[in-house]
């Protein structure tokens, strides 16, 4: 039978459409937010400061996020969050404009948006493979993502423009009407259910669901423990999130100070970061075909690790400029195949839970790196810090080498681990094929 066209899937089309438009209107809090603080403090730890608190409320909500996209209706919960962030994206605008620069507004805005964001973040992954057939789920992410990253092209330099002209709370502001797009748009699609739950059957009591929502957690970790490539992903991501989740905030800060550019530069700048992302979207599917995970993954870490070190020594902006390009390749390429291959490997009753596990253990050290990084950037420039950061990367691209990461199918491997444990072991057909591609 010959595959669905994604673009025969009303559904898909109308969630890629929306969330586009919204991508559009969140890359502008992309740089609204970091120069909103610059703006008022002058502080780049300040900067890294709001990003970690951001990212340490993201951490918490992902004990419990995934039980909650497992448990609950997707899309529901999906619009809960739009409506959330922009009820809270909204209040900074007004809250400046009535009250004034207010500094602590922003840290309880980011820290609750961070709420709904992580669980949107947990939720729309699980709604991708509730939209499409399980052998389109690469694709889907490749188109979504290649379109989320022209919207943070021309995201970032509209943000820029916006923020010269009429100040960062004017593109914070067309950020909250950007979840406002989404909110609609969600109210016109239907997910469904790629596997039943096996515990569907039983009754759900009160005190059953607050178990399990409890336990989400461990159980998604268990399953992440239970097979080796996404073992040795999780661990390693937990390594280079440290760093770049504050990345965003040194290359503004890089841009601002020590190169000495303006605002209209910075979101051109960023806004090319975006060109980066898409291109490896777009590439994504083939390559992964043409050169299997292992050499994907491997080769975005040294790009990654390579670029980082250019950058920390560039003094012109053409160099700054294409680095960041380069970094974000890397970043996207690596991060489409990681997420496609938890799709394929985890039954979609499990696929929530496994999700925020992932999210919550590699990203649990990531707070205290951006306030870290951020710090050592603002008293000692960028060059020290970004080498010490090409280092990290290139170590972590020499440890995945040696493990199940550097296999062309890791998903044929992982497929016959991957069953719940009320599961019977599937016979191991077609071992042969994978030891050959385990060799390649």
């Amino acid at each position: 039978m010959a595959a669905r066209s994604l673009w025969s899937n009303r559904d898909f089309c109308v969630f890629w459409a929306v969330q586009a438009l919204s991508e559009a209107g969140n890359a502008f809090s992309l740089v609204a937010v970091p120069l909103l603080v610059l703006h008022t403090t002058g502080s780049a730890a300040q900067m890294g400061l709001l990003t970690a608190v951001a990212g340490a409320v993201s951490l918490l909500t992902g004990l419990v996020g995934g039980a909650w996209a497992d448990r609950f209706d997707r899309r529901r919960l999906l619009m809960l969050c739009d409506a959330a962030r922009l009820v809270l994206y909204g209040a900074v605008p007004v809250c400046w404009t009535v009250l004034g620069p207010q500094v602590w507004l922003l840290y309880a805005v980011m820290g609750l948006a961070a709420v709904f964001e992580m669980l949107f973040n947990i939720t729309y992954v699980t709604a991708v493979a509730n939209l499409v057939d399980k052998d389109q789920i690469v694709a889907a992410n490749g188109r979504l993502e290649a379109t989320n990253a022209v919207a943070y092209i021309a995201g970032p330099a509209l943000a820029g423009l916006v923020s010269g002209l009429f100040g960062p709370t004017a593109a914070v502001a067309i950020n909250a009407a950007s979840f406002g797009i989404s909110l609609l748009g969600l109210a016109f699609i239907r997910l469904r259910r790629t596997a039943p739950d096996p515990d569907a059957a039983a009754p759900v009591s009160g005190t059953t669901t607050a178990h399990d929502l409890r336990t989400g957690f461990l159980t998604g970790a268990a399953f992440l423990w239970r097979l080796p490539v996404l073992r040795a992903l999780t661990g390693l991501l937990t390594v280079t999130t440290f760093l770049s989740l504050g990345m965003t905030d040194v290359f503004i800060y890089h841009l601002r100070h020590g190169l000495g550019q303006d605002e209209r530069t910075v979101g051109y700048v960023i806004a090319l970061g975006g060109v980066g992302t898409c291109v490896a979207a777009a590439a994504t599917a083939r390559l992964r075909r043409s050169w299997g995970f292992g050499r994907c993954w491997l080769g975005s870490m040294a790009l990654c690790s390579v670029s980082v070190l250019v950058l920390g020594s560039a003094g012109q902006v053409p160099v700054a400029a294409v680095t960041i390009f380069l970094y974000s390749f890397g970043m996207a390429l690596a991060g489409i195949c990681s997420m496609s291959l938890r799709q394929e490997v985890t039954p979609d009753h499990l696929l929530g839970r496994v999700t925020s596990a992932f999210w919550t253990i590699h990203g649990s050290l990531a707070p205290l790196g951006a306030a870290l990084l951020t710090a050592l950037v603002g008293r000692q420039g960028a060059r020290g810090p970004l080498t010490g950061v090409a280092v990290v990367f290139l170590g972590v691209t020499a440890v995945a080498a040696f493990t199940p990461i550097r296999r062309r199918h890791p998903e044929r491997i992982a497929a016959g681990t991957a069953r719940p444990p009320t599961e019977p072991p599937a016979a191991k057909e077609g071992s042969h094929g994978d030891d050959t591609d385990a060799r390649r």
